[in-house]
C-alpha cells in the first residue's frame, strides 16, 4: 500500500488510513465479523475508524460497518469544505458589519483626555401606542411641530392624528409636514385632512427618513434612519434637536407648497416634473419618484412640451425658466 493515499491526502491519520483500507471492500458486513477478519476488537477498529466516522465516511447501522468508496469519500470531503467555506464566510460578513459598531464605540476620548462627561438625552425604545405616546409628548409640549412623513400617510390612525394636529392648530401652534410628491396620488384624502385641520403642507419628490420634531425639546426618528415605526430614537438633546430643525428647515425651503391645484394633480406635478427633467432623471426614474406609471410621465411630458411649445427637453426647460415655472 503506497505511503500517500485518497485518505491521507484528504488530511487524516496513518491510522484510519490503515483502518479505511482493511474494511473498505468489508462495506455492509457486520462490525463484529469485520473486526474479527482485521484480528481486532469492534472497539478497537472503531476507535481508528473515529476521524472518518465524525466526517461521515464510515458509520454503523444496525450493527453492520458502512463505509464510502474512495470517489465517494472525496465527494464527501468537498462538500464539508464547501459547507464549512460558507459558514467562514458568512462569519466573515458578519464580523464585517459589526466592525463599524466596534470601531465606533471605542472611538472616544480616553480617560482624563476631557471632563464633565454626560450620557446623551434621549433613549431608543420599542412597543407602546404610538398614537397615544406622540398625543402625551404634544400635550405636554410647546413650539411647532415639524414632520417629514414618507410613508405614514398609509397608515390607519391618521383621523387620530390629524384630530390631534387640528386641536394643537386651533391653540395656536404651527404643524408643518413635508411628504413625497406621490402622496396626490397614494393618499389625496390624507393630504386634504391634514390641510384641513390647518397643517402647512409641502412637497417634494421624495423624502429619506421619517422624522417628528415637537417645539425646541423632542426629535424622534427611526433607529436606524427609515421608514419603521421601532425602534425609534426619542431624543431630548438640545444641539441634535437643533439640527434636525435646520435639516427640516432646508427642505422645507425646497419644497413646493400643497395648493388646490396640487391636489387636483395640477401646477406642482408639472413643477416637479421640470425639477426631474432639468435635473438630469430618466423617464423611469421620474415615475418611481412620483409614484405614478411611466406612461402617465411620457404623456405628461408630451403635454408639457406641447404647452410650452418646444421641440425637445432642452428647449422645455429653457422655456419653463423663462416662465418663472422653475
Amino acid at each position: 500500500m503506497s505511503s500517500d493515499s485518497v485518505i491521507t491526502a484528504l488530511g487524516f491519520g496513518k491510522a484510519a488510513d490503515r483502518a479505511y483500507h482493511q474494511v473498505v471492500g468489508q462495506s455492509g458486513r457486520e462490525l463484529v465479523s469485520i473486526a474479527q477478519s482485521v484480528l481486532r476488537t469492534p472497539e478497537e477498529l472503531m476507535r481508528d475508524l473515529a476521524p472518518l466516522v465524525e466526517r461521515g465516511i464510515a458509520q454503523v447501522e444496525d450493527s453492520r460497518l458502512f463505509v464510502l468508496t474512495p470517489a465517494e469519500a472525496v465527494v464527501r470531503m468537498v462538500e464539508i469544505s464547501a459547507e464549512s467555506a460558507a459558514a467562514a464566510h458568512a462569519r466573515l460578513e458578519a464580523v464585517g458589519r459589526a466592525l463599524p459598531h466596534l470601531t465606533a464605540s471605542n472611538v472616544r476620548p480616553a480617560d482624563g483626555d476631557v471632563e464633565s462627561v454626560h450620557p446623551v438625552d434621549g433613549e431608543i425604545s420599542s412597543g407602546g401606542q404610538p398614537v397615544e405616546l406622540l398625543a402625551a409628548l404634544i400635550r405636554g409640549s410647546t413650539g411647532d411641530l415639524l414632520w417629514l412623513r414618507p410613508d405614514q400617510f398609509r397608515k390607519p390612525r391618521e383621523d387620530a392624528m390629524a384630530q390631534l394636529v387640528g386641536e394643537q392648530v386651533q391653540r395656536g401652534r404651527r404643524s408643518r409636514a413635508i411628504y413625497p410628491v406621490r402622496a396626490l396620488h397614494e393618499a389625496a384624502d390624507t393630504l386634504a385632512l391634514r390641510a384641513g385641520v390647518g397643517e402647512e403642507i409641502r412637497l417634494l419628490p421624495q423624502l429619506p427618513t421619517r422624522m417628528f420634531i415637537i417645539g425646541s425639546t423632542h426629535v424622534i426618528l427611526p433607529e436606524p434612519l427609515g421608514f419603521v415605526d421601532e425602534p425609534r430614537s426619542l431624543v431630548r438633546q438640545r444641539g441634535w434637536v437643533e439640527a434636525m430643525t435646520l435639516w427640516f428647515e432646508c427642505l422645507w425651503e425646497k419644497a413646493s407648497p400643497l395648493t388646490s391645484a396640487s391636489q387636483r394633480g395640477g401646477n406642482d406635478m408639472r413643477t416637479f416634473l421640470l425639477q426631474q427633467l432639468a435635473a438630469g432623471a430618466q423617464d423611469e426614474q421620474i415615475a418611481r419618484r412620483l409614484g405614478v406609471s411611466l406612461r402617465t410621465v411620457r404623456r405628461r411630458v408630451a403635454d408639457l412640451m406641447s404647452e410650452l411649445g418646444a421641440e425637445s427637453r432642452f428647449q422645455a426647460g429653457v422655456e419653463a425658466a423663462k416662465r418663472g415655472w422653475i
